[in-house]
């Protein structure tokens, strides 16, 4: 670490950059010369009482990388099981999330063996929906036993990750473009996919989305008139392809572009605000300056709502002007 660095000051502007979300700064903090000092400062804040410095310890270590942090996490996700409280399952998602985006050998072992420590319980979702989308990364044949296995000893409620991951894992890219396409397939079934792809979406896996798209369309009187399972499935498509607006909307067939543009103008009427927001902020992006005044005859009252649609609204007539 750079000679005259303040250890505390360093440790609070890392928390407080984890904290809100800043995570290039509170990579920059890690990743400066002296690493190995950092992780014996990151390794001691495993062992504060305040969660929040735990959780952006877990981060630092996943930055740092290297079979050393795999080891510690795996060691400090067994201490914080046993807590039992919502301190220690804060812990456990952060640690999950740094375990699932290691690229080391075994970085993702432990989180396979979470998975068969699980146990039907209330709380089980909350705690098998990260793990499935962190081992949607690790993508293994040996995995698909595995997660048939957890689900029919935890027996989750309708909609959760883990069958998503099946899912996911049950086909080859070209059986999963048919199977997006089949109208048959449950809504229920597209949306748990989509949430688990929104962690990772692979190269192979591209081709497929204008199929979601399509999905979206031919529900979209039943998704903007009810708040139910299709406005969810809406919903999260919208969450899903704003996560990936950089890399996934430049390269989408300009049709399917143009079926994504009519979904979202549709869906700012929804009854589901979820999805009128969603649907305002991602004009901004795949809209044309004449979605501008739609976007302002939707626009709520609530002042912070109220600026998200202002400010898609701005954008797509600047486009206007250039």
């Amino acid at each position: 670490m750079a000679r005259g660095l303040d250890v505390e000051q360093w440790r609070d502007e890392l928390v407080r950059a984890y904290k809100y979300g800043e995570e290039a700064h509170a990579r920059a903090l890690v990743m400066r010369p002296g690493s190995r000092k950092i992780r014996a400062l990151l390794e001691s804040m495993l062992e504060d009482p305040d969660a929040l410095v735990r959780q952006a310890a877990t981060f630092g270590l996943g930055q740092l990388g290297g079979a050393a942090s795999v080891r510690r996490l795996e060691q400090q996700l067994a201490l914080e099981e046993t807590r039992g409280d919502y301190d220690g399952a804060s812990v456990v998602e952060a640690i999950t999330h740094a375990l699932g985006r290691l690229d080391e050998a075994g970085s993702r072992a432990p989180l396979v063996r979470r998975l068969r420590r699980l146990a039907p319980g209330k709380s089980v979702l909350s705690e098998v929906n990260p793990l499935a989308r962190a081992l949607w990364r690790y993508r293994h044949p040996e995995l698909l036993q595995v997660v048939r296995e957890a689900l029919e000893k935890l027996a989750l409620p309708a909609l959760n990750s883990l069958h998503g991951l099946l899912l996911l894992l049950e086909k080859s890219p070209e059986e999963f473009r048919t199977w997006a396409q089949d109208i048959s397939v449950p809504v229920e079934h597209k949306t748990e996919v989509l949430t688990v792809l929104e962690e990772e979406v692979p190269d192979a896996w591209v081709p497929s989305l204008p199929a979601f798209i399509s999905v979206a369309q031919a529900l979209i009187d039943t998704a903007v008139r009810q708040d139910g399972e299709t406005a969810y499935y809406c919903e999260r498509l919208l969450s899903f392809f704003l996560s990936h607006k950089e890399r996934l909307l430049p390269v989408l067939p300009q049709e399917a572009r143009s079926e994504l543009r009519a979904v979202a103008r549709r869906l700012l009427a929804a009854t589901s605000l979820n999805c009128s927001v969603r649907s305002a902020v991602l004009l901004g992006h795949v809209g044309t300056p004449e979605d501008a005044e739609l976007i302002k005859a939707h626009r709520p009252t609530e002042p912070v709502l109220a600026k998200v649609f202002d400010d898609a609204a701005q954008v797509l007539r600047s486009r206007q002007k250039k």
